[in-house]
C-alpha cells in the first residue's frame, strides 16, 4: 500500500484511463455494427474521439470495412494508462514488450465486459421499459444485435420465451474463463493491472 497521495494518482489514472479507453472501444465497436450515428449518444463519442482519431486516419487506413485506426489509438490509450499506473506503483523497470501484449488482453476483456452489461441491460429494460425510445437502449440494442441474432436462429422456439440474451452471457463468461484467465497467467499479468482484468 503506497502513500494517499500514489493512491489517489492510482485511483484517478485507472478512472479516467477506463473511461477513455471505454469511449475509444466504443466506437469501434458502434463502427463495426453500423450504428445509428445519429443518436446523441453516438454523436458525443465522435466528438470525444474525433481530436485523436482524425489524424490517426490519415497515416492509419480502414481495411475490410474495420477502423483500425480505433484499433491502434485504442492500444495506444491502454498502454499509455498502464504504464502511468506502473510507474506510480513504483516500478522503475517496465516490461515494453509484454505491456503490448497486455494491453491488446485488456482491450479483449473490455469489450467482453461492455457486452456482459450491455446484455443485462436490456434484459432488465425489457421487463420495466419495454419498446423504449431511449437513446442509450437504443444503442445498446444496435450493438448487440449482431451479436445475438445467430443465437436467435439456432434456439428453438420456446412459445415466445426468449432465452438467447442468457445463452449469451454465459457465452461471454465462458470465454473469459476458458481464453482470457489462461492467457492473463501466460503473459504474466499482473493482477488489477489492466482496466477491467
Amino acid at each position: 500500500m503506497g502513500s494517499p497521495l500514489t493512491d489517489a494518482g492510482l485511483l484517478l489514472v485507472n478512472a479516467l484511463g477506463s473511461l477513455a479507453l471505454m469511449v475509444v472501444v466504443l466506437r469501434f465497436l458502434l463502427q463495426l455494427v453500423r450504428a445509428d450515428f445519429y443518436n446523441p449518444i453516438s454523436q458525443m463519442i465522435v466528438k470525444l474521439t474525433n481530436p485523436a482519431l482524425i489524424p490517426l486516419r490519415r497515416a492509419i487506413p480502414g481495411f475490410g470495412g474495420i477502423d483500425v485506426a480505433s484499433l491502434v489509438l485504442a492500444m495506444a490509450v491502454q498502454y499509455l494508462v498502464m504504464t502511468l499506473i506502473l510507474l506510480l506503483s513504483g516500478l522503475s523497470t517496465l516490461p515494453w514488450v509484454a505491456m503490448i501484449g497486455w494491453a491488446a488482453l485488456g482491450i479483449v476483456n473490455l469489450t467482453f465486459e461492455i457486452y456482459f452489461w450491455g446484455m443485462l441491460i436490456m434484459v432488465i429494460a425489457s421487463w420495466v421499459a419495454p419498446n423504449s425510445y431511449n437513446p442509450a437502449l437504443i444503442l445498446i440494442n444496435q450493438l448487440l444485435e449482431p451479436v445475438i441474432r445467430p443465437i436467435r436462429r439456432i434456439m428453438p422456439d420456446l412459445g415466445g420465451l426468449d432465452l438467447s440474451p442468457l445463452v449469451m452471457i454465459l457465452g461471454i463468461q465462458l470465454l473469459e474463463v476458458l481464453l482470457l484467465l489462461p492467457l492473463k497467467h501466460a503473459l504474466g499479468l499482473p493482477s488489477g493491472l489492466v482496466m477491467g482484468l
